[in-house]
């Protein structure tokens, strides 16, 4: 009675402990299964082309507020210990200190100073009112921001893209195995069954010898097919953001791959990555203008108010500086010359690379438009294949099970309707 007690017991345990791991494992595969949609929405968020895409537009972001520097005062405050017996620069800390008396006119003491010490404390300011080459670079400074934007858009759309072709890959690669597990089901149970025949000595040993290698090309199919699903699952991760140490294995939520409407797709120059292209010739161009502008005047105010005291840390006698500068740059060295010769030919250069990746887009948008075509057609030919080689499959399974068929026939026609199969998945 007892031991039939801890019997029980025992099975009430095992049966607590197999409920529990159909739950864990339950959910993690519920934890593991994607939709399209869900897939999409983490990689814009994660995925790491995207954010890099995100700091090349924050640092164009920075460099553009770099350029406030043409329109807002620069501020300095400075604070200066100094000592000298220099007559001059001795006699003009007196002055500076407000300290000069008829004394200090004394030859001796104007040869002779002795050790003079000056407490500078001031403010510096520095106005730009007119820098036209730097508006300029302002402006192209603005454009590059825009096409660092238009950049990032065109990497969203892309990874939504790739995101969307990886998914369907899943799907493909579950669906691929799936078919080869059932298939691997099927070619055992002929082999069992020719097995059978071949001990009733209906068929010869060739047939079981075929049968087996049946058994056993389909079996290392399989395997490859568990490998697909884990790199096609490893490239979603991928695109998604995910960490190359996680080990989980993505399941898609369902295995029907959605086919929209094909339609011809149209080319279109408002695309990201073209006005990207636009606005980065745009920029040279005011880069060109910038270089221009250079032989041009500037004007600049500036001013000081300081502080000078005998003492440290002593604030006793002030005073004032306050001005315009004007100031025209007439030769630098060939400098400027040749930085215009850039701008222009970094201009010229952009306009090409534009005009060929219009070029190229262009051709490349007709040739996807005919592999479209090319594709209905051969979609709707692989469909009829596959109708064909089942209807055939069903045949030649009735006939084989009554012995009017060969096991290599059949085994052949099985393959062939196989690969029709998967032939017509990976449309």
């Amino acid at each position: 009675m007892e031991f039939r007690f801890l019997n029980m017991n025992r099975k009430r345990k095992t049966l607590l402990v197999a409920c529990w791991a159909f739950v864990v494992t339950a959910n993690a595969q519920q934890s593991n299964r994607l939709t399209m949609g869900e897939a999409v929405n983490i990689a814009v968020e994660n995925n790491a082309n995207i954010k890099l895409s995100e700091l090349d537009r924050k640092i164009s972001n920075a460099n553009y507020h770099q350029t406030d520097a043409i329109f807002l005062p620069q501020v300095s405050v400075s604070y200066n210990a100094m000592v000298t017996n220099n007559p001059l620069n001795a006699f003009g800390f007196l002055l500076q200190q407000s300290r000069v008396t008829a004394q200090d006119f004394d030859p001796s003491r104007l040869n002779h100073p002795g050790a003079s010490r000056n407490y500078n404390a001031g403010v510096e300011v520095k106005m730009p009112l007119l820098n036209v080459d730097r508006i300029f670079a302002r402006k192209g400074a603005k454009l590059q921001e825009e096409v660092y934007k238009n950049k990032e858009q065109y990497t969203k759309d892309y990874i939504r893209f790739e995101v969307q072709k990886a998914y369907t890959q899943l799907q493909f690669a579950y669906q691929a195995r799936d078919i080869l597990t059932h298939t691997l089901e099927d070619v055992r149970r002929i082999y069992q069954s020719v097995k059978n025949f071949y001990d009733q000595g209906l068929v010869q040993k060739s047939d079981v010898l075929n049968a087996q290698v049946q058994v056993n090309t389909v079996e290392s199919a399989l395997a490859k097919a568990e490998s697909s699903v884990i790199n096609a699952s490893d490239g979603l991760k991928l695109l998604m953001g995910g960490s190359s140490s996680e080990t989980n294995v993505y399941i898609p939520d369902s295995l029907i791959q959605k086919t929209p409407a094909i339609s011809a797709p149209a080319f279109s120059e408002t695309r990201s990555d073209i006005v990207a292209m636009r606005k980065a010739l745009e920029a040279s161009k005011m880069m060109v203008k910038s270089s221009y502008t250079t032989f041009l005047p500037t004007i600049n105010a500036f001013g000081t108010y300081q502080f000078n005291d005998t003492q440290i840390f002593k604030f006793k006698e002030d005073s004032y500086l306050a001005g315009i500068s004007l100031s025209w740059n007439l030769f630098s060295g060939n400098r400027n010359r040749s930085k215009l010769r850039s701008a222009l030919m970094q201009r010229d250069k952009m306009q090409k690379e534009l005009e060929l990746h219009i070029d190229k887009s262009r051709i490349e948008v007709d040739k996807t438009t005919r592999d479209l075509l090319d594709l209905q057609f051969e979609i709707r030919k692989q469909e009829a294949s596959v109708e064909q080689a089942t209807e055939a499959l069903r045949i030649l399974t009735d006939r084989h099970r009554e012995g009017l068929a060969s096991t290599r026939t059949f085994f052949c026609l099985r393959h062939n309707c196989r690969n029709s199969v998967l032939r017509r998945l990976r449309r």
